[in-house]
Order: structure tokens, then C-alpha cells, then sequence
């Protein structure tokens, strides 16, 4: 085996081990002890983090992260993995974000000069506009992590009408209109509820060791979650828009599926929610003002009229 491939070997084997002795390595790839201490030592040099101990009971211990083998790409591919991280580039917060800085430099680095040349002119030519928010979300690791691995956390979270503490249960995290939630099984209501991240205060471990079994469910299916279906029903929901109330509605990708066109320009939607739903989006039409109209459910309308009151008072 050449020295290449067995430094490539070598990586994939201490990422597994994690605790090894240079005997262990000496018979696992068949070469002397000597071969090995000098392979070691060039590992170290690529940045491999390897910590060793002397004595009887002493051996290697690759530190904190584990380093994956080199890997090839095609000149589209190294394009395509470049343009994937820029889709992000206009969020304030990111999971993992400082290592994602770090691998993106150091795969451009490494790339061919006419590569590099062939992005820089395209950076800008190609944009992912998002919303640029100004709320940090300082959590999005940790909550990301607590959803892998079904762990019970304490927040403090600051809501529309308290800030409270409570323990939550995530199912995972996700970002729309440059803000990132975070749906997740609530141990005070008892039900799965929908968390924005910037308003997270504080985030900690819990002792809880009652988690719900949430491992059916992902981001993508969390929303029939349907254990508290008595608790928090379907409702209809039918609203007619104007043409550019239609297409204001649009872009927004949770709706859109729902829309249909009509033919004076303007546009209907037929749609089931849930219960605890309503609010949220009784605002959102009535910030549409005449460009929106609610025709059901009755308790929307009714809470639409409220609102229509309750800023007539403000002006009288």
C-alpha cells in the first residue's frame, strides 16, 4: 500500500477508534512501528488533532472533531457546493455557522485558480435574496442537536403575551422570510406548538427524562401531528383576494399551495388549519386590509370585525 492511501486509511481508521496505539496501527496496516509514529506526524501537519500520552497506558486520542478523508470533485460539483452555502449568505444566524465559514474558505482555497476565477464572476450574477432580519438566534445549533437526539431542553421564551419558561421537546428547525422555528412538542400545553428562534431567551438542559416519542416525525410532516387533534382541530378556511392581494398572498410558500386563480385576476383560498392557527393568520389578512376578505371560518370573521373596532377606537 502507497504512503497516500494509507494516510487516507489512517484517517478513516483513529475517526473510528478515537483511542489507539501506535502497535495497534503497526499491525492493523502491517508496517513498523517507526512507519507509523512518522504517518502519525503527518497527519498531525494536515491538521489532524491528535493528543498522545506516554507511559504504560498511554496511546493516541484524536481530539473534539473527527477529520474526514479527502474527497474529489468535478469542477461542476465544486461550483455547485459553492453556490449552496451563498443561498445562504444573507441569514444572521446559522446552525454550525462559524464551520461553515471555515469549510467554505477552505474549499475555495484549494480550488484551481481558473476555478476561483469562473465563481468570482458569477458570485454576483447569481443572488438568493432573503430577507435580511435583524432578531438573532443564538440557539439554532443547539436546538438542531436537541431535535437529533429527542432531548428534553429548558427555554425562556418570549412570547406575544408572557415570557415564560417551559420545556420543550424539538422536532426540528426550519427558515422562512429570513426568520428560523422551531416546532416542537411543549411539556406546558401539552401539545406540539410552534416556536420562533429569535424570541428564545435563554436555552438550557433539562432533567426531564419523560421525552415523547417523536422520532416518526421531521420538519416537514411535524404539521399533522395529531395525537392533540381534539384539543387543537381542523378548521376550514375560505378567503377571496383581489389581483394583488392574490399575488401578495403568493409568496408566501405555505399558502400558494392552497391558492387558486379567478377570473377577474384575483384569487381564492380553500384550505384546512389548525385551531390554534387562526390568530396568526387572522392578522396576516387583516394587514391586507380590502385586498383580503374572510368569508369562514365564522369565529375568523368575528375576529377580524374585532379588530376592525378596535382601530376605529384609536381613531375617534
Amino acid at each position: 500500500m502507497n504512503k497516500s492511501k494509507r494516510l487516507v486509511e489512517l484517517i478513516m481508521y483513529i475517526n473510528d477508534k478515537r483511542q489507539f496505539t501506535a502497535k495497534q496501527l503497526s499491525d492493523e496496516f502491517n508496517v513498523s512501528l517507526r512507519t507509523i509514529q512518522r504517518d502519525l506526524l503527518d497527519l498531525q501537519e494536515l491538521g489532524v488533532p491528535l493528543y498522545s500520552e506516554v507511559g504504560a497506558a498511554g496511546g493516541y486520542t484524536i481530539l473534539k472533531e473527527r477529520m474526514l478523508p479527502p474527497i474529489t470533485f468535478t469542477e461542476k460539483e465544486a461550483i455547485a457546493m459553492f453556490f449552496a452555502y451563498q443561498s445562504l449568505q444573507f441569514y444572521k444566524d446559522l446552525p454550525f455557522e462559524s464551520d461553515s465559514i471555515s469549510a467554505l474558505n477552505k474549499f475555495y482555497h484549494h480550488l484551481a485558480k481558473d476555478i476561483k476565477t469562473r465563481i468570482d464572476g458569477m458570485k454576483n450574477r447569481m443572488v438568493f435574496w432573503t430577507p435580511t432580519r435583524q432578531q438573532s438566534s443564538p440557539y439554532l445549533q443547539s436546538l438542531l442537536e436537541a431535535a437529533t437526539q429527542q432531548k428534553v431542553i429548558k427555554v425562556k421564551y418570549d412570547s406575544l403575551k408572557e415570557t415564560s419558561s417551559r420545556k420543550i421537546q424539538p422536532i426540528g428547525v426550519y427558515s422562512q422570510n429570513g426568520f428560523w422555528y422551531c416546532p416542537a412538542y411543549c411539556f406546558k400545553r401539552l401539545e406540539v406548538r410552534l416556536f420562533r428562534a429569535d424570541r428564545i431567551l435563554n436555552l438550557e438542559e433539562s432533567e426531564e427524562q419523560n421525552n415523547v416519542d417523536l422520532s416518526s416525525y421531521d420538519v416537514i410532516n411535524w404539521y399533522h401531528f395529531d395525537e392533540n387533534e381534539e384539543s387543537n382541530p381542523l378548521v376550514q378556511v375560505k378567503v377571496r383576494f383581489t389581483k394583488e392581494g392574490f399575488r401578495r398572498c403568493q409568496m408566501d410558500p405555505y399558502l400558494d399551495r392552497h391558492l387558486k386563480k379567478i377570473d377577474n385576476g384575483g384569487g381564492e383560498l380553500n384550505m384546512s388549519m389548525r385551531k390554534n392557527d387562526l390568530e396568526y393568520f387572522t392578522d396576516y389578512f387583516f394587514s391586507m386590509g380590502k385586498q383580503a376578505q374572510v368569508l369562514q371560518p365564522p369565529e375568523m370573521v368575528n375576529m377580524i370585525k374585532n379588530k376592525i373596532e378596535d382601530l376605529m377606537k384609536i381613531y375617534m
